[in-house]
């Protein structure tokens, strides 16, 4: 399954089950001396852990890392570095009468005919629980592209058909974490969530678009 690992000269791996023991990345290629701490990684991790408000999943976790190797004395070796976090708020139970039953919109059937034999549970690999290990990873990433003054910004622009306006770089900056759908057009943002809102008593979801910015990228960085 070589689509767990993203990259070349920092390749990110990722690991684990939605309903597993843990889920957790291996970084390689990170240089040496960069100051790195659990806390560096967990700010980015609490952006994004669930259960924190009506439009995310109700799930409860903490989603606290681990620093296994890589680390030390508060500085990256350039050796692999290895994170987990191990998962508390399991409810396996309802999971077991869908074995059988691909559910719409999800990979159950694209995995039980590609593997036979799956892990169903929450979705197994195919959950958002995995992203949780790549905002892991790149809140390493950030933290090396801030020393050449890399600067990254992420918004929502879109949420089914709800289109946030043209926004200027010190607008996003100033209001993309104001919002829970982290649009930074406050009016539209709350339009999303409406939007979110009903679908979840519908029982369905809708689909979105996030725009990312990499500001004072060096000139003739990457390949065509």
């Amino acid at each position: 399954m070589a689509g767990n690992t993203f990259g070349k000269k920092f390749r990110v791996t990722t690991f684990g089950e939605s309903h597993g023991r843990a889920v957790g990345v291996i970084v390689d290629g990170c240089p040496p001396g960069l100051e790195l701490s659990e806390e560096d990684i967990q700010r980015e991790l609490d952006r994004r852990r669930p259960g924190q408000s009506k439009i995310t999943t109700q799930r409860k976790e903490e989603d606290k890392v681990e620093i296994l190797s890589g680390v030390f004395e508060g500085k990256t070796l350039g050796t692999p570095i290895a994170m987990v976090v191990y998962n508390r708020d399991i409810d396996s139970s309802p999971y077991y009468e869908l074995r059988n039953k691909p559910r719409p919109g999800h990979a159950d059937l694209t995995y039980f005919l590609k593997y036979k034999h799956y892990d169903f549970r929450g979705g197994g690999r195919a959950s958002g629980r995995e992203t949780l290990a790549r905002v892991a990873a790149g809140a390493i990433a950030k933290k090396l592209l801030k020393k050449i003054n890399v600067e990254i910004l992420a918004h929502t622009i879109e949420i089914h058909g709800i289109k946030a306006r043209e926004l200027s770089i010190a607008e996003i900056r100033k209001n993309a974490e104001k919002s829970l759908v982290r649009c930074a057009d406050l009016e539209t943002a709350k339009k999303m969530e409406e939007e979110i809102i009903k679908a979840k008593k519908e029982g369905d979801s809708v689909g979105g678009v996030i725009e990312l910015i990499a500001l004072n990228v060096p000139p003739g960085l990457g390949e065509p």
